[in-house]
């Protein structure tokens, strides 16, 4: 039997990768690109999303080439990409009409607090399964209609598109200005609180409310079908499954069963809960959202809590502080002590995520004395990444009444065992790491192969999943509790320093 191979893009928040997998889930070849950070302004983020584009062309010929295999080798394409991040662009030319804006962006604070009226933060919740809050996309869209002179009215005569990252790529792969496909899939549609979550499609009211014309927008799919086939280096390949990039991740780690649960580490984390084919609203602060759509089946759901900052703040010691050279030298500063010094850092850098939804909290240091060293922060710095999944996980159990047994851990953090001990040690649970690390491509790849007949059902993709590495808990409980509480004070001393946010 001829081998068969399945390629995946993942463009996240800082690069764009492919990965080719064999039939057996196995990696191939990988090519990846970094592509710019944009801060216009203090909160502000932005990407180039041409820049963006002409990156995903490089990795996918890096890929090809490394693998030794021509397109027509590949049985079928997947997306995932990172969420929420906004692009208009013009459909005669092609180009985007501004940069794009990042889901970690801020600038639309106010309008949601504007939106959010009598009703506040929960005026769209019912409905979408999301707080309003700048990190969403229907408001980023808003904001460029309002502030791009005379794109509204262009976008009012179907001149402009919009979509996530995933319909950038899908439009320009499938042809462009030459027959490019618009659409996006459920998981990314029901991160730009334009969804409705029960009939899959974007809701009348909620585009009127934040006068977002509806023929800017793609068409809602599943996440695993043929939306159209690739031209260029690609031709012929079936372009087919999109998945936001934790949903992604929660389809290769095989979390098909309700109860099962996901965290992946990237510049920020986002554990999902998969709650079965109903929505589970949330009282805690969490997220209802899309898990997947395979074909014509039932949608899948899941409770997402979503944390803005955890690889992102290694970053920060690294880049800003000076402290390390590379991410990799925190493992072994952070364990040269015992612990951390009476130190808790919380990297509320543009607000905090679940379950507090603050756009008003800064970062903080707390509990500085002369004792403290650089090792004692570098091991709060990894500490703060396990003390906010464990807010996330509470929240969870709260909401869902389902108590998480084992957490399946992925992304480039978990090489950290020092940080993954320390995550088993706060939650009181084993954590588990899979063979194939690249969770978020394979569960692309797997939602593609699904729709081409590489693989015939879940239960085969199941079976494809190996444990790699595992930690067990070895703190006491009475440690864990009282450091639990010294992390929720500092989180406290993290709130109301910004003002306009606050307001």
């Amino acid at each position: 039997m001829t081998e068969k191979f399945v390629a995946a893009i993942d463009q996240g928040t800082t690069s764009s990768r492919c990965i080719i997998f064999g039939h057996d889930g196995a990696i191939v070849a990988v090519d990846q690109r970094e592509h710019r950070q944009i801060f216009p302004k203090p909160g502000w983020v932005e990407h180039d999303a041409a820049e963006i584009w002409s990156k995903v062309q490089a990795v996918v010929a890096g890929a090809l080439d490394g693998a030794g295999l021509r397109a027509d080798q590949l049985s079928a394409l997947g997306i995932t990409n990172q969420r929420e991040t906004t692009v208009l662009w013009d459909r005669a030319t092609g180009k985007p009409v501004h940069n794009a804006i990042v889901w970690q962006d801020t600038r639309t604070s106010a309008l949601c607090h504007e939106l959010g009226g009598e009703d506040g933060q929960d005026r769209f919740r019912d409905t979408t399964g999301l707080p309003l809050a700048s990190y969403f996309s229907g408001p980023k869209a808003a904001w460029l209609l309002d502030e791009v002179p005379g794109l509204r009215l262009r976008a009012e005569r179907g001149e402009i598109a919009f979509g996530t990252i995933d319909s950038w790529l899908i439009w320009n792969l499938t042809g462009g200005t030459d027959g490019g496909v618009h659409v996006t899939d459920v998981t990314n549609a029901s991160r730009t609180m334009l969804m409705n979550l029960e009939t899959l499609q974007w809701d009348p009211s909620i585009l009127a409310a934040m006068r977002v014309p509806e023929a800017v927008l793609p068409e809602i799919r599943s996440s695993a079908e043929v939306y159209g086939t690739a031209v260029g280096r690609l031709a012929g390949v079936p372009v087919a499954s999109a998945l936001g990039d934790q949903q992604a991740a929660v389809f290769g780690q095989a979390c098909y069963d309700t109860g099962t649960a996901k965290n992946t580490y990237g510049t920020g984390s986002f554990l999902l809960l998969n709650t079965g084919e109903r929505p589970v609203p949330s009282k805690n602060g969490l997220i209802t959202t899309l898990g997947y759509k395979i074909g014509s089946a039932a949608p899948v759901y899941c409770l997402e809590g979503s944390i803005a900052i955890t690889g992102a703040l290694v970053q920060w010691f690294r880049d800003q502080l000076g402290l390390i050279r590379s991410a990799d030298e925190i493992e072994p500063l952070a364990a040269s002590v015992d612990d951390n010094g009476g130190a808790y850092v919380v990297p509320a850098f543009s607000g905090l995520f679940a379950p507090y939804w603050r756009s008003d909290a800064r970062g903080v240091i707390t509990g500085l004395t002369g004792y403290v060293t650089k090792a004692h922060l570098a091991r709060a710095v990894l500490e703060a990444t396990s003390w906010q999944t464990r807010e996330v996980v509470d929240a969870m159990y709260q909401d869902s009444g389902v108590r998480i047994t084992t957490l399946k851990v992925d992304g480039g953090m978990t090489a950290n065992n020092l940080l993954m001990q320390h995550q088993a040690d706060v939650l009181g649970v084993p954590v588990i790491r899979p063979k194939v690390s690249e969770t978020t491509c394979l569960g692309a790849a797997y939602a593609a192969g699904l729709a081409t007949g590489v693989w015939s059902d879940l239960d085969e993709l199941k079976a494809h999943w190996q444990r790699d590495a595992d930690w067990s808990p070895q703190m006491a409980a009475e440690v864990r509790e009282r450091e639990y509480g010294n992390w929720r004070k500092a989180v406290e001393r993290s709130f109301g320093w910004h003002e306009e946010a606050a307001r």
